[in-house]
């Protein structure tokens, strides 16, 4: 034995497999277990505002169209919730979604402002533009 290099038997098996070394393969998952390779998150930001609910969303891949979740908005509250929303979500603000589901080709998702922690639709609700609904609900209301 004297002279032998000892191999640890978790290692062994996986050099034939791989064909790779083990040594290496071990170093590389440790490394992304601790994130020596993870880059900043990347947040989704507001494109455009299409309606007192419906937002276009981009991401660095692709856009989606995004209904608000859980509130409907009077008809004679649209114009004013539509103002609100391009004040308080001007194009470019980030924003994480929560989606909640689809409907109609749209993601119906909750969607919070990541810079101030505020939820479009709850912020809709307490200012008086929209009233909350149970989660699936017409998003609209006439």
């Amino acid at each position: 034995m004297r002279g032998q290099a000892l191999k640890p038997p978790f290692l062994s098996p996986l050099k034939p497999a791989l064909g790779v070394r083990p040594l290496l393969l071990v170093v590389l998952l440790w490394s992304l277990t601790i994130g020596l390779f993870a880059g900043p998150a990347l947040a989704a930001e507001i494109l455009s505002i299409r309606s007192a609910t419906l937002l276009q969303i981009g991401d660095q891949n692709r856009t989606y169209s995004i209904q608000l979740a859980c509130l409907a908005v009077p008809e004679s509250n649209q114009q004013e919730a539509l103002a609100w929303l391009q004040k308080h979500g001007p194009r470019g603000t980030k924003v994480n979604l929560r989606p909640i589901s689809e409907q109609g080709g749209k993601l119906v998702a909750q969607v919070r402002v990541l810079r101030t922690g505020q939820d479009l639709g709850e912020a809709l609700v307490a200012e008086g533009l929209a009233t909350a609904t149970a989660c699936g609900d017409l998003q609209t209301a006439s």
